[in-house]
């Protein structure tokens, strides 16, 4: 299937106009937005149907957009069978970051979901153990998201080297 007809077979099925982008000048995965609430949906329907078949899940990451006050979530999709890939997208509040997770449709986004967890704060709704997964359980906040401002040191251990910020870091 053509990008186009992945998109309009999603569009059908979850009965949406969804926010659509080729790859930037020919490069990179289509992609498509779905709202929030029929994330789930859409990411089973990528599975499940027969005529789309995305049975591998690339990859899970999210995007910080303090800007818009919104977190992003992205799944890098490709079937084996059918020799295509796609990506979905979805936005989620960034004061209250919460999506449904996606374990249950693809089990390898157990650790992806810890670490967009760890990292970003987003909340996977259904999630069987969404815990930290990099950082110390008692880490304060959350490095990915732009605003994140390290503290000096993580129980009395510096957390910076002496000259990094005025570029003099020797390696």
């Amino acid at each position: 299937m053509t990008p186009q007809e992945i998109r309009d077979k999603l569009a059908r099925e979850l009965k949406l106009e969804l926010e659509w982008h080729e790859g930037d000048k020919g490069v990179g995965d289509p992609w498509a937005t779905v709202p929030a609430e029929s994330w789930i949906k859409a990411c089973q329907t990528a599975r499940q149907d027969d005529e789309l078949a995305f049975d591998f899940l690339r990859s899970l990451s999210g995007v910080d957009r303090p800007d818009d006050q919104k977190i992003e979530v992205v799944v890098h999709l490709f079937s084996y069978e059918k020799k295509h890939a796609f990506v979905l997208k979805t936005q989620t509040d960034r004061n209250n970051p919460q999506v449904d997770s996606l374990v249950e449709v693809w089990p390898a986004a157990n650790w992806y979901e810890r670490e967009c967890f760890d990292l970003l704060g987003v909340v996977f709704e259904g999630h069987p153990d969404l815990r930290r997964i990099l950082l110390p359980e008692d880490w304060q906040g959350y490095p990915l998201r732009k605003d994140y401002r390290q503290k000096d040191d993580y129980r009395g251990i510096p957390t910076t080297r002496p000259g990094y910020e005025k570029g003099e870091d020797s390696q």
